[in-house]
């Protein structure tokens, strides 16, 4: 590659973010590896924010952070007959000025997708796994609690495939972007008093990671329905008791289980449906398509501002939900 120098933004100390030059990686390209410079990546509003706070169990800093990128294609291994120079292409890459991936683990971009779009398909593979994996089936009703970038793409995700959403959120900011990016219903908290959803939910997509959210999941649930936590719980948020929440799955059989999007296997397997970079790729041509709209959801900033974007986010300061680095701009 013509550059040179390895730029990656790193956490050094808990909440101290810094753009730092490595040594960049010397070795002949294998025959299964593609390479090249990164154009954009996106911050993990949650599982890096936690990191950046120190919240991640067992992580020793300094360490390099980062959750998707979109890189332009410069150097193709030569069993590579798919990608060429110039290609743009998807990865769960780390904030860094160059990428090195094998060729399984990256995606190209659909022709015409802008990188700043494509860098989505991570946070929509997310609930897409829930949407591979759920017994409930359009039109049944799901309701979306915590409408920050996993939900508000999740609603919108589901409500593409037929779903009747229902998206909550007690920030009128996020009700108000669910809004524009086409969520039909939106509310300021789970319709536990709704007479016209009790019984009647056939999924809750949890993606606030509050245990108060949790047991309004279990309660709105129809017999055998899903409650499935997509955001984690870094800390405690509510005093309540165990008891409440298995009252609740025991008296309405519900389903309560993890949203982790590692449940699939990275690429297909025979006699399973769905894998992650399967739906990296579809999200992709929804996104292509416009089925899923990004354009209000995340600001772009520099990667030597890096500190600044972490603590805008902590802070609740940016008016998006996360923020993309443009590495084009340094």
């Amino acid at each position: 590659m013509s550059e040179t120098k390895d730029l990656a933004v790193q956490f050094v100390a808990p909440q101290a973010a810094k753009l730092v030059e490595l040594e960049p990686d010397r070795r002949p390209l294998a025959p299964n590896e593609v390479a090249g410079r990164t154009l954009v990546s996106l911050i993990s509003p949650g599982t890096e924010l936690a990191a950046y706070q120190g919240l991640w169990p067992g992580a020793k800093m300094p360490f390099g952070c980062g959750y998707a990128a979109v890189f332009s294609v410069e150097q193709v291994g030569t069993e590579i007959k798919d990608l060429r120079e110039g290609d743009l292409a998807f990865c769960m890459g780390n904030h860094r000025s160059l990428q090195r991936h094998e060729r399984q683990s990256v995606v190209r971009l659909p022709e015409g997708l802008e990188p700043q779009v494509a860098v989505f398909a991570r946070m929509m593979g997310v609930t897409m796994s829930t949407l591979v994996t759920t017994t409930a089936r359009p039109p049944d009703i799901v309701v979306v609690t915590g409408l920050g970038l996993i939900g508000n793409l999740g609603a919108q995700v589901f409500q593409a495939c037929g779903y009747a959403v229902v998206g909550c959120d007690p920030s009128p900011p996020r009700r108000d972007l669910a809004k524009r990016c086409g969520i039909c219903d939106v509310r300021e908290r789970a319709p536990v008093d709704d007479a016209s959803l009790a019984g009647q939910v056939g999924l809750v997509l949890e993606c606030s990671g509050h245990e108060q959210a949790v047991l309004d999941g279990c309660r709105i649930v129809r017999k055998r329905g899903e409650v499935v936590l997509v955001g984690s719980p870094w800390r405690r948020r509510a005093d309540l008791q165990a008891f409440d929440v298995l009252h609740a799955i025991f008296r309405r059989y519900v389903i309560l289980r993890s949203g982790w999007e590692w449940e699939l296997p990275d690429h297909p397997t025979d006699f399973r449906s769905g894998s992650l970079f399967g739906n990296f790729a579809g999200a992709m041509e929804w996104l292509r398509e416009g089925r899923i709209r990004v354009k209000d959801l995340a600001d772009v900033r520099n990667p030597h501002q890096a500190q600044e974007a972490y603590q805008a986010l902590l802070a609740g300061t940016e008016a998006r939900l996360t923020t993309l680095f443009d590495w084009r701009q340094r």
